[in-house]
């Protein structure tokens, strides 16, 4: 008999995203996945970018990952507790995944005590310098007038749209992710901004597609949790230490 003593982290599943018989494929893989955390986990958080685009009209939400959704019902069933972040491509989340899962939405950060350890967990995106069109963008998406405006298109057409712009994502480049060095990565140098004011012991974030773990000073480090779709990493807290680690 598992006890029930470990926190999982992972983000940027981006499910529906092109081609469909690939993010079928993933969606199966991340189903075995938390099939084999059910027996430890406590707690799940899901750091953003789930959904490669996700948009819930009053009566209609996107179509397919029925197993997915379908597996989280049976973790909150069994009394681990989901959180779900709002990332950049899946901020349009508003009460069905609430109300139908029993999880957990956050808009930005989310700041925990965990075993006598600090925990700043952010998507990531809009952070640190930079990247202001879509800081500004992101403000526009976010806000209350858009959502209305976009609500009053047809779902044929509104999710069409969303699935043409994801065929011209980063997803789709075939790009190498690189660690930029410690003064280029934005999300090293927001967090350092971060610790100049309150110390956190850990940072999480999504977002930025590749999985590293990075001493920001001898007390606090910052874990990027990376993707699922070349990497297939996740982050595991076991009450004593924080882990980078690859699904096979």
């Amino acid at each position: 008999m598992y006890e029930r003593n470990k926190i999982y982290f992972a983000s940027d599943f981006h499910l529906g995203s092109f081609p469909l018989e690939r993010s079928k494929e993933r969606e199966k893989i991340i189903i075995r996945w938390l099939d084999y955390i059910k027996k430890d986990a406590k707690e799940l958080l899901l750091v953003g970018d789930i959904f490669d685009f996700w948009f819930e009209y009053s009566t209609v939400v996107p179509k397919g990952y029925i197993r997915f959704l379908g597996k989280l019902a049976e973790l909150s069933d069994l009394g681990i507790k989901i959180t779900l972040f709002k990332g950049n491509h899946d901020m349009w989340m508003f009460g069905y995944l609430k109300e139908e899962l029993h999880v957990k939405i956050i808009d930005d950060e989310l700041t925990l005590d965990l075993d006598g350890k600090t925990f700043y967990i952010h998507h990531g995106d809009g952070l640190g310098p930079g990247d202001n069109k879509y800081k500004l963008l992101k403000k526009i998406f976010r806000s209350s007038l858009c959502q209305w405006l976009f609500a009053r298109l047809h779902p044929n057409l509104g999710i069409g749209i969303a699935t043409r712009w994801s065929k011209h994502s980063r997803l789709s480049s075939n790009e190498e992710e690189k660690f930029l060095g410690e003064d280029k990565e934005w999300l090293v140098q927001y967090s350092k901004e971060v610790l100049e004011n309150k110390h956190y012991d850990y940072f999480i974030y999504g977002h930025r597609h590749l999985p590293y773990q990075f001493k920001l000073s001898s007390s606090s480090e910052i874990v990027n949790l990376g993707e699922w779709i070349n990497f297939y990493t996740y982050a595991v807290w076991d009450g004593k230490s924080l882990k980078l680690e690859k699904w096979s």
